[in-house]
């Protein structure tokens, strides 16, 4: 089940993240997550992931944006049915933040549109001892 999902004029995105507690560092305070999306292109119509717009907040509030062309150097075309999906990664100075944000799409008619990437949380797992 992904932690975020959101549909957008027939683009859906899902992400999931996972705490990569073997990449981390707390004592030097950085907390490193994987995340992995998934983009469905469920309209009628193909569409292209043409630039990508990401918001992401640490634990005490503080926000940075990461903007730039495509994902992960590839700037997919997806026909309708088709499906894109990375990995990626994000280091925090704290152990919880989120991060949510928008890809610019555009249609072959040239129609563009933000599909929404909603909220997911990051966020390390509590340890029991």
């Amino acid at each position: 089940m992904p932690d975020s999902e959101a549909v957008t004029q027939g683009v859906r995105v899902t992400v999931r993240s996972q705490y990569l507690p073997q990449h981390s560092s707390p004592q030097a305070a950085q907390w490193v997550f994987a995340y992995t999306v998934r983009i469905t292109n469920e309209g009628s119509v193909p569409v292209k992931l043409l630039t990508r717009h990401w918001v992401i907040t640490d634990g005490e509030g503080t926000r940075r944006e990461g903007k730039g062309p495509g994902v992960v150097g590839a700037q997919p075309r997806l026909e309708p049915g088709q499906a894109f999906e990375y990995t990626s990664g994000c280091p925090l100075p704290t152990p919880a933040g989120e991060m949510h944000g928008t890809y610019q799409m555009v249609t072959d008619g040239g129609d563009a549109f933000d599909a929404e990437v909603a909220a997911v949380e990051l966020s390390e797992p509590l340890a029991f001892n």
